[in-house]
């Protein structure tokens, strides 16, 4: 999962409502207008390098069930091993993400030079892309085709454009003869668009190679322009919602359709269904969303939803306010939890009372909530014939990583070397990363990658035609050198 660029559509990338029409868009074919001037540029071997390697990866159809993941794990372990760095260092692990579903994550330590002057610092990615119908793409999915100032393919965005510019940026420091005074650990996990098995294996089992300070993800941050080049703001995540689903089921003896009974299961609920429509949980203000609104509310100035933002910043019970908030299509699942029916089965004869009726309802629950306590307002809701049950894999609440000075500092730095126009907006994700588990278990994570793109309605990744500016990519890999320096040298 990779959130928009444009801060002012952080939410709606996160909602799902990707762009399946983009293809008839008009193509944008140039960066933004004076957002480069004085930008120092990617050196041409490095350029060379970083296409190299990306239309590697690209060209490897890391999709759940192809079982190439582990043979991407490999090469880019041999890349590193090429640099210099010592095999004891290097880790491929395989690992079954679902049955079915063999895949593999990579750990690399780059030990620092002398005695360590912090704890480690983690850079996370994935290298699993979701599945692509050839039928569906203008070009080949899995094969990387450059045109109109574009690089197309599937994960050329979401993540492998961020997955390649730290390998590379890791890469260009070493030869240029950088001196970490912290161990630089990357972990890149196999499985973050299906089960995310690798990043709490990550985060347990694998906790011997992968403790640090803090965790630098490579899936979140971004920022964008409008068509003309106006830019929209710099999201630094900070934050982001737990998963977590429930079945709502509705039992009946049954009987015969040509008898109904005054109870109906496949009735109750639907009449659990619209309750759960209407129903509002208690809106919640966090430091990432009072951070995010306040900018939010600069931006949008003396409009309805400007004045919405500011009213329930200065008093965060005003409930009305959230709710004006939250009817906004840009800013839904912002201000509090919410859970929505995502599916839907009953009966079993077209001549019979049904004697079951179950919906699966996903809920995002806001960050430091337990999914007990959404459980248990669930079935306050719902009443005593409806049961409410989770999903034997229960959601892991994750607190607000805290905006360290030293990281917004050097993300500013960064993202200001190519855009000073762009203001940094801290950022909570509705949708969820490999992020969550670490910071479920104490290491606060951050996302800050530096790839951008040009116009948010144009926003592709998971999509058709999936894709991103040429000049992102080699701007991308100046980022991460940039965060590396500043937070390891």
């Amino acid at each position: 999962m990779r959130p928009a660029f444009a801060a002012a559509l952080l939410a709606f990338a996160a909602t799902g409502a990707i762009a399946q029409t983009a293809p008839a868009l008009a193509p944008v074919t140039s960066p933004p207008p004076a957002t480069l001037a004085g930008a120092k540029p990617l050196p041409p071997q490095w350029e060379k390098v970083t296409r190299e390697i990306y239309q590697t990866v690209i060209e490897t159809a890391t999709v759940k069930g192809r079982d190439q993941v582990p043979q991407m794990a490999n090469y880019l372990a041999g890349k590193l091993k090429a640099a210099g760095w010592a095999d004891s260092d290097i880790h491929v692990l395989p690992y079954e993400s679902v049955p079915g579903n063999n895949t593999a994550a990579l750990i690399a330590r780059w030990p620092a030079s002398g005695t360590p002057t912090a704890k480690p610092m983690l850079i996370m990615a994935h290298m699993d892309v979701v599945e692509a119908l050839p039928a569906d793409w203008t070009t080949d999915p899995f094969k990387l085709v450059e045109k109109d100032g574009y690089f197309y393919g599937r994960g050329s965005g979401d993540d492998k454009g961020g997955l390649v510019p730290v390998v590379v940026a890791l890469l260009k420091l070493k030869a240029e003869g950088f001196k970490p005074d912290r161990d630089i650990v990357v972990l890149f996990t196999g499985d973050e668009e299906t089960q995310g098995k690798g990043a709490e294996l990550g985060a347990t089992e694998w906790r011997k190679w992968t403790e640090a300070e803090f965790a630098l993800n490579a899936d979140a941050g971004d920022f964008g322009f409008t068509r003309d080049g106006a830019p929209l703001g710099a999201g630094l995540q900070t934050s982001e919602k737990t998963f977590q689903s429930y079945y709502f089921r509705a039992r009946n003896p049954g009987g015969h359709s040509s008898r109904p009974r005054p109870d109906n299961a496949i009735y109750d609920l639907a009449d659990a269904l619209k309750k759960l429509q209407g129903h509002r949980f208690e809106p919640m203000l966090t430091e990432t969303t009072i951070a995010y609104f306040t900018a939010r509310a600069r931006q949008e100035g003396d409009t309805e939803l400007g004045r919405a933002m500011r009213a329930w910043l200065a008093d965060p019970k005003n409930g009305a306010a959230a709710d004006a908030i939250e009817a906004n299509p840009l800013e839904v699942g912002l201000t509090r939890t919410r859970c929505v029916a995502t599916m839907l089965k009953g009966g079993h004869a077209d001549n019979a009372l049904p004697q079951l009726a179950e919906a699966t309802v996903n809920c995002r629950i806001m960050p430091g909530v337990e999914p007990k306590v959404v459980e248990a307002e669930l079935k306050a809701m719902v009443g005593p014939n409806i049961e409410v049950t989770p999903f034997a894999d229960v959601g892991h609440p994750t607190p607000v990583s805290p905006l360290r000075p030293d990281i917004v500092n050097a993300y500013t730095k960064a993202v200001h070397a190519r855009f000073p126009g762009q203001q940094i907006i801290p950022q909570m994700s509705t949708g969820a990363t490999d992020g969550l588990e670490f910071r479920a278990r104490g290491i606060p994570v951050y996302g800050v990658d530096g790839q951008w793109g040009v116009s948010p309605d144009d926003e592709r990744a998971h999509g058709r035609d999936e894709r991103i500016p040429v000049q992102s990519l080699w701007d991308n890999v100046r980022h991460w050198e940039s965060m590396i320096r500043d937070l390891a040298g």
